[in-house]
């Protein structure tokens, strides 16, 4: 910012295993959307090494990365971003277009991923024909259809009631349980404890990296007192 210099993350330490269900959490200004665009390939550090299912991510051009975030990496993000013309297994076939996959394999795959998230019937409706709940599945489903490595979801409930937030975190825990990993971004801590694993920032730095039971049990105490 002019010629001072801001460091948005501060030495982050941070290892995710496969198969975890992981959440960030942290107040504005914390770095988590800076991380999270580092784990998305989105962002590259000025420091550091960042290690992606083997590979080293950090040192890649431009168009690797985009290939990287193709392949390996299914975004969900708080305002759903789905074509509004295009029906929902049009919009869930989008990254396997980009994939150069076949017409025939793509019905059949984003076919598939709709039916993970309990959404088959709705297939051929458009989003403005979709609840919000719904359209939040359906941008689920385009994440999972190139069988990323990460899933990684940026406030997925922030534009959804309380009800629709928990069926989306059923979805989210029915993914984790059939071995998808899964990053998710929030702020919310009734959300984060979704999670089996909550990491918390605070001025760019990991201020507590705890399990569900741990986190559950410190904020109820933050609630009775």
């Amino acid at each position: 910012m002019g010629g001072e210099i801001v460091r948005a993350l501060r030495g982050v330490d941070l290892a995710i295993r496969r198969n975890e269900y992981v959440a960030i959490m942290g107040p504005s200004g914390s770095g988590k959307s800076t991380l999270m665009n580092l784990i998305g390939c989105l962002d590259t550090p000025n420091e550091g090494e960042y290690w992606l299912n083997g590979m080293l991510v950090s040192t890649m051009t431009d168009d690797a990365l985009a290939r990287v975030r193709n392949k390996e990496i299914g975004f969900v993000f708080q305002t759903f971003n789905l074509l509004p013309r295009a029906s929902a297994l049009q919009n869930v076939e989008l990254p396997l277009v980009y994939a150069g996959i076949s017409a025939d394999e793509r019905k059949k795959r984003a076919t598939e991923a709709l039916e993970r998230v309990q959404l088959g019937q709705r297939m051929h409706h458009r989003p403005n024909e979709l609840s919000g709940g719904q359209r939040q599945r359906v941008a689920i489903a385009r994440a999972l259809v190139n069988r990323p490595s990460i899933l990684l979801a940026d406030e997925p409930t922030g534009n959804l009631d309380s009800q629709t937030s928990e069926e989306i975190m059923r979805v989210f825990e029915e993914l984790a349980t059939q071995g998808q990993t899964v990053v998710m971004v929030t702020h919310e801590p009734d959300i984060a404890v979704h999670a089996k694993r909550i990491i918390v920032l605070r001025d760019g730095v990991i201020s507590s990296d705890e399990t569900r039971a741990q986190y559950a049990a410190k904020i109820s105490g933050e609630r009775v007192h």
